[in-house]
């Protein structure tokens, strides 16, 4: 049998030791698994941070008439490539809510390819701080995966990461 103090310890779920669990219970449950909506910061905006290779990407978003300014320009001044706007704006059009908000990002580092991946990802986190019923959508588009692939570091005496110097017989 249990002990007088290990029901009254703070550190045990009476309902585990008891084994009853009432529908109350359970749908308190699941009402703290849901996410809660954050709130903006004083200018009314919601934060998002995303990278890629070597590139972070600063993502401030509010609700608008859907400008997207990268690093002070339009998205077609900053990416020449259709493949990386497309990448870019990937969050939004998956969500549906292309032209729903106003979004601005400050991006360093890495190319085209890893700023286009790091934007991506910080408007998929800022949806998310904004509105966690986007959760599902997001995900399934795998928007929400940080792509961990890095440039192999270069191995001490070779000429790269997997390149050696030419062998020479004589």
């Amino acid at each position: 049998m249990m002990d007088k103090t290990q029901s009254n310890s703070p550190l045990i779920d009476p309902s585990i030791i008891t084994g009853a669990k009432s529908a109350d219970n359970a749908a308190e449950a699941v009402e703290t698994k849901t996410l809660k909506r954050k709130e903006a910061d004083m200018g009314g905006f919601w934060w998002g941070t995303g990278r890629r290779k070597s590139s972070v990407a600063r993502v401030r978003i509010k609700p608008g008439t859907g400008t997207l300014k990268i690093n002070g320009k339009e998205l077609n001044e900053h990416f020449t490539r259709d493949q990386d706007r497309a990448i870019a704006v990937g969050p939004l059009k998956d969500a549906g809510i292309e032209k729903s908000f106003d979004i601005f990002v400050n991006v360093s580092g890495g190319g085209t390819t890893g700023q286009s991946g790091a934007i991506r990802l910080g408007i998929a986190r800022a949806l998310i701080a904004y509105d966690p019923s986007f959760l599902g959508k997001l995900r399934d588009g795998g928007h929400l995966t940080r792509d961990a692939r890095m440039v192999e570091r270069k191995k001490p005496g070779q000429r790269g990461a997997r390149r050696s110097f030419q062998f020479s017989k004589r």
